[in-house]
């Protein structure tokens, strides 16, 4: 699929496919909005490349997989972005690749797959009786993206609120393997985030070089994409460091717990070894064994046995094992 937006110097605009980019090219003063949904195909790039879009911003944002970056050409700044496609769970994401060319008179998005991000941003702008200058409107398009990672992020705190009070709970196990792959998970989502942040961090202290055809009223904008990839990559530190806290603390409750099991273990097995030991002794068949034929003995070696048992116990109340 693709589509364009028009805006023509008086606010006048159309929005319709790729016949309006001729249309464009006829003007000086129009701004178009060109977004492709597509298969990463010759033709695809043919168009990209008509649009005098840098060959090998191209094939990055062809494939499936590459580390978000910003880059400055001479006629454009492309920023390979990694969006939200669906949400299969909690912190859970399916992601791809979106390619975003700023020019001073266009911007071009090329993802794909369908983009909730780009979507959103497309409505609102057809809504909108102004529409932004193309380096708004990618500046909006990051902030929304980052915005609805962000709010994810921020679901999940209630959720690790839950994990970490049923930690002491009976339903510990299941929870600590939750927590590993929420943990798991955080570590990827923080490699992806702390592109993003390098990436809003130069929008922010070198516009100049980074986006040339920026508005100068945009300071507040940019602030506000860096301030929300910040916190969306702090965020997902902070859940990443809570979560291996957790599974730290299950562990040592774990071996706690075990520990005093066998510390009631030992303290039972230390009473009954010297009685063992007498029993043994009393048990072996040797035909001369004085105690053997005495009346008492047997009396006297069972309340020796007390005595000892009495005696341990003592022993162990002082040295505060019991």
């Amino acid at each position: 699929m693709i589509r364009t937006i028009l805006l023509t110097a008086d606010q006048q605009r159309s929005v319709g496919g790729v016949e309006q980019i001729q249309r464009w090219r006829d003007s000086s003063t129009d701004y178009i909005w060109l977004d492709i949904e597509s298969a990463a195909t010759d033709e695809t790039r043919e168009l990209l490349e008509s649009m005098d879009c840098n060959t090998l911003a191209i094939s990055d944002s062809f494939r499936l997989r590459h580390p978000p970056k910003i880059e400055p050409f001479e006629h454009s700044t492309f920023i390979l972005f990694r969006g939200i496609s669906k949400i299969q769970g909690t912190l859970d994401f399916s992601h791809q690749q979106i390619g975003i060319w700023v020019g001073e008179r266009f911007l071009i998005t090329y993802h794909q797959e369908s983009s909730i991000s780009v979507s959103h941003m497309w409505e609102s702008e057809l809504e909108n009786s102004m529409i932004a200058s193309p380096g708004t409107l990618a500046l909006k398009l990051l902030h929304y993206a980052c915005g609805r990672y962000l709010d994810t992020m921020l679901e999940f705190e209630d959720r690790l609120a839950d994990l970490e009070d049923g930690l002491l709970g009976d339903h510990s196990e299941e929870g600590m393997k939750e927590l590993v792959g929420h943990r798991s998970r955080l570590r990827r989502l923080r490699r992806t985030f702390s592109y993003h942040k390098e990436i809003a961090n130069e929008i922010l202290n070198l516009p100049d070089q980074i986006l040339p055809f920026i508005d100068q009223e945009s300071d507040h904008l940019r602030r506000d994409v860096y301030d929300r990839s910040e916190r969306v990559y702090s965020l997902c530190q902070m859940y990443y460091e809570i979560c291996g806290d957790l599974v730290e603390g299950h562990i040592s409750l774990s071996s706690h717990k075990l520990n005093q099991t066998m510390k009631i273990l030992t303290i039972i097995s230390a009473l009954f070894i010297p009685l063992t030991f007498v029993a043994g002794i009393y048990g072996m068949n040797f035909a001369f064994m004085p105690e053997l034929g005495w009346r008492y003995a047997y009396f006297v070696v069972i309340a020796f046995m007390v005595a000892l048992t009495i005696t341990l116990l003592i022993l162990f109340r002082r040295i505060k094992w019991l």
